[in-house]
């Protein structure tokens, strides 16, 4: 049997991306959000340390079953070539195996939850393992994310209430439509060379119209974040929010206009501060 020493765990911890927790930001704000609406801004204490410490374990066992995916690929893309299975400094198997253990012990959290948010779960565990295999055949692997991503929303209320409301729905476009835009602007930084590769993107499907693709999904999403502060009764805090969170799309339209491979990955970055902001936005108006 291979020892693990501390070496092996900084290559496993690189591996699942510990070093660069701007995914789990992306889960865990729209999964606050879907908390503070679906409790009237009072979540309670286990509910919220369950699904913060599950948004880190499936983020993490997301991106390692992604770098098994993707292990033929990465090696290829600049960008990606370090991550530790293209290095060889892990193997598939490691992958594999980390995948299980951070997913059998996020299910070992749900299971203090009740039964319709357990079932929730194993959907939620399907899309989070097919994910990375969707760009092989879909130009839309984005909306794929997008909606692995905001599997965690309908939990949520679930977790809450013991139901998922028709309104929690909303909320679950708003993460995908949100996830559609800051992907592609992912994917633009990487469009030249999945090209010469052969791996799908919706950078690649929207091509000269991807500016244009990525400001309708920021425009419906945020008019779709205005009706859910209508249908929860938020009010001034929440508006002002948005209308300071919109001025990030406006930043990172800026930093996409001329598709320079290193702004497109910094405004996929700007993304965390969108979601804050929003955040904060619904936390400060439910407790005003």
């Amino acid at each position: 049997m291979k020892r693990i020493g501390w070496q092996q765990l900084a290559v496993y911890a690189r591996l699942v991306r510990l070093h660069r927790p701007i995914g789990i930001y992306l889960v865990l704000w729209p999964t606050l959000w879907a908390l503070w609406l679906a409790s009237g801004g009072v979540p309670d204490s286990l509910i919220l340390t369950v699904f913060i410490a599950g948004v880190v374990l499936m983020r993490s066992a997301g991106c390692a079953i992604n770098d098994y995916a993707d292990r033929h690929i990465d090696g290829h893309v600049s960008r990606t070539r370090d991550r530790p299975l293209a290095a060889g400094e892990a193997t598939p198997a490691e992958a594999i195996a980390l995948f299980l253990l951070l997913s059998f012990i996020a299910f070992l959290l749900v299971l203090q939850l009740n039964r319709l948010t357990i079932l929730l779960s194993v959907p939620a565990l399907l899309l989070a393992a097919s994910y990375p295999f969707s760009k092989r055949y879909t130009h839309l692997p984005q909306a794929y994310l997008g909606i692995a991503f905001a599997s965690a929303i309908p939990m949520a209320f679930a977790a809450v209430l013991n139901e998922v409301p028709a309104a929690s729905w909303l909320v679950f476009l708003v993460a995908v439509l949100w996830a559609i835009a800051y992907d592609t602007m992912y994917a633009m930084a990487d469009r030249q060379e999945d090209l010469k590769i052969g791996v799908k993107s919706s950078a690649i499907l929207f091509a000269a119209y991807d500016r244009l693709a990525i400001g309708i999904c920021q425009l419906l999403l945020l008019a779709l974040l205005w009706w859910i502060g209508q249908i929860y009764g938020l009010g001034w805090i929440y508006q002002l929010g948005l209308a300071l969170a919109a001025l990030f799309f406006i930043y990172q339209q800026w930093l996409i206009r001329q598709r320079e491979a290193t702004a497109c990955f910094n405004a996929f970055l700007n993304n965390h501060y969108f979601g804050m902001v929003v955040f904060l936005a619904m936390a400060v108006d439910y407790g005003w």
